[in-house]
């Protein structure tokens, strides 16, 4: 039976923020077990020759103003209206999900994730700059000295590298991408915050 939910995740992917409410009921609702993988969105794409939709999309067309029309119809259809694009987007992630991975060393990587999200993606801090990113971190509840410091350490920042290796020899291309099935077991994945209804049907 599917029962875990396992979420290749980046901060600095706006679908990130936009999936992970809706994708949080689901799993409350079917009783699944929800895990997060913090991986490198950057690293990511360049192995596997991806690239953001924004830059690949850019001579189709049509493409972009679709993907913008489709965005605000997942807003108001899931009522994530505080959603506000960053001004530094697309910005580099690599200490954020650092920080993550300190977080879920503590097994904290969902409160992590539920007080740095709408720092990003509603409030705009400027993550990007390391006196601002502790200053939130600290706001959160978190020790930030302590984690500032241990995403300076060889084991978190290999860490990332890792999962994201790893992703990527999973068929993972970006963000969002999502595993379903039994833990330990063999699974399905999904990518796309278009996939929330499949993935529901499956866990159900």
């Amino acid at each position: 039976m599917a029962n875990r939910v396992e979420l290749i995740f980046d901060f600095v992917s706006p679908n990130a923020y936009l999936i992970w409410w809706p994708l949080r009921e689901i799993v409350q609702r079917t009783g699944a077990e929800l895990d997060i993988t913090p991986v490198f969105l950057g690293g990511l794409h360049k192995l596997t020759g991806n690239a953001p939709p924004m830059i690949r999309n850019a001579d189709v067309k049509g493409k972009v103003e679709y993907d913008a029309l489709e965005m605000r119809r997942f807003i108001a259809k899931h009522n994530l209206t505080k959603f506000k694009l960053h001004p530094k987007f697309p910005f580099n992630s690599i200490s954020l999900q650092r920080l993550l991975i300190a977080a879920e060393q503590d097994g904290r990587a969902v409160q992590f994730i539920e007080a740095m999200l709408p720092k990003v993606w509603e409030e705009g801090v400027d993550i990007t700059d390391p006196e601002t990113l502790a200053t939130a971190v600290a706001d959160a509840g978190f020790d930030a000295a302590d984690m500032m410091a241990r995403i300076q350490t060889d084991e978190v920042k290999q860490a990332v590298f890792a999962n994201t290796e790893d992703a990527v020899e999973r068929g993972s291309f970006g963000i969002p991408t999502m595993y379903v099935g039994p833990k330990g077991g063999e699974t399905e994945m999904f990518f796309g915050k278009e996939r929330l209804g499949q993935i529901e049907e499956l866990l159900t």
